[in-house]
């Protein structure tokens, strides 16, 4: 059986904490290609195709075609920023985009310009804004917002939201006391507990809204009980965490192809110079520290040590970002991993990836803002597991270790979709063909 999917008819609205480079070129992006000026490369939903059935019945639809997703021309804009710039003049600074492509879409990009963010210097501390929120409470704060994302919702006369972090990385924080159920939440926020963060407030005020959230920083933000719970509550998918976009995409096609073979890995250094407004952030110790963490542990998960101990036991894995202004949004990521082969003989590998962050993120927010919708017009709630292909801190049910390998990832993805239209799963056994 498949599940009862609502139509997505109607204008699909897309929020997000954050107007910066990330958010302003997925916007531009978009527009772009609905003006016939470039390809949406990257993104899944708009070039992938599922396989249906066996090999030999040819079934081979695009996703778009397969399961009934909103359309570019369905999705209106909007969003916060600590800077008050419209999308225009925030792509322009950005300056991912060149300055010939922007002008032909300077005039959906200017009417475009962002609330007033929620914000806390304590918990990004090297960018500074005037266009924030600074009256009452934290609570005060989330019911601002809510009323932010009510009125936005009826004056773009939008049937449908969701909400993708886009903002900066936080300083590193654990779950307290605040955290553990949302009567203890709430209570925070009236008190303006310093253990919650901006993008908490985000994500609480979406998540009382009914609108799906996904966390595009390795921020805490959705990982504490109370949220969760909220979610599951009202009804509402959300998923995350941190776009795994460059460096730790990198990491998550090679690992799998280490272990596949059974070589060993005893170290592996990254390093980064990114010079854009995430990498002045992340200059700050305690703001590389949450993404650090995030971009750690997808080795541990992929080669499991554990099972392997000769093998990825002693791995060294050391990971550095340095600010270089000059690089701007075209972050260098090299990495240098060692290792070994048959009989312990060692081996090289080298990896200089000369990226584009925001170009290679704008098309998984897209597709998170298209698949998210389809979550929830399905009947979805809570945690999207499925959605870990584009993460590098995969969200997953309490206890249950996260899955990183990005071809098993995929799988789990498309199976989603083939389960969700009552199609059968792909095992890739084929037996059948040889019986």
């Amino acid at each position: 059986m498949s599940l009862k999917i609502e139509s997505p008819k109607g204008k699909l609205g897309v929020l997000t904490p954050g107007m910066g480079a990330v958010s302003t070129t997925f916007i531009a992006g978009v527009e772009a290609v609905k003006k016939g000026l470039g390809e949406p490369v990257g993104s899944l939903t708009q070039l992938g195709t599922i396989r249906l059935g066996k090999r030999t019945d040819n079934r081979v639809p695009m996703i778009k075609d397969f399961v009934p997703l909103a359309g570019l021309k369905q999705l209106v804009f909007g969003g916060w920023d600590i800077f008050p710039d419209n999308a225009y003049e925030a792509a322009r600074k950005a300056q991912v985009l060149n300055s010939d492509l922007l002008a032909k879409l300077k005039a959906p990009l200017q009417k475009i310009s962002p609330m007033k963010a929620v914000f806390d210097p304590r918990y990004v501390r090297r960018i500074d804004g005037p266009n924030v929120k600074t009256k009452g409470s934290l609570k005060d704060k989330a019911e601002a917002l809510i009323d932010d994302i009510a009125k936005f919702k009826k004056q773009n006369q939008c049937d449908r939201l969701v909400m993708v972090w886009c903002g900066s990385t936080e300083v590193f924080c654990e779950p307290a006391a605040v955290h553990q159920d949302l009567k203890a939440f709430e209570k925070g926020l009236a008190a303006s507990d310093e253990n919650i963060a901006p993008s908490q407030v985000y994500a609480y005020a979406a998540l009382k809204s009914g609108v799906p959230f996904a966390n595009g920083a390795p921020n805490l933000t959705l990982d504490v009980p109370a949220l969760q719970a909220l979610a599951k509550d009202r009804g509402v998918p959300v998923c995350g965490k941190d776009f795994k976009t460059g460096q730790t995409y990198m990491k998550t096609l090679i690992s799998p192809g280490l272990k596949a073979r059974m070589l060993g890995c005893s170290g592996w250094y990254s390093t980064n110079i990114l010079g854009n407004r995430d990498g002045e952030v992340l200059d700050d110790p305690e703001s590389f520290k949450t993404k650090e963490v995030s971009k750690l542990s997808v080795l541990d998960h992929i080669l499991q040590p554990n099972l392997y101990p000769q093998l990825y036991k002693d791995l060294f894995h050391t990971v550095r970002i340095n600010y270089y202004p000059p690089r701007g949004d075209a972050k260098e990521g090299w990495d240098n991993i060692d290792v070994f082969g048959w009989l312990g003989y060692p081996m090289q590998i080298k990896v200089n990836f000369l990226c584009r962050d925001s170009i290679l993120a704008a098309p998984l927010v897209l597709d998170l803002v298209l698949l998210l919708d389809l979550a929830q017009r399905s009947g979805l709630k809570g945690i999207q597991e499925w959605l870990s292909f584009y993460f590098k801190s995969p969200m997953t049910a309490p206890g249950l270790y996260p899955e990183h390998d990005l071809f098993i990832q995929l799988i789990k993805l498309k199976n989603t979709l083939r389960w969700m239209k009552g199609e059968d799963m792909i095992t890739h056994l084929g037996q059948e063909y040889y019986d």
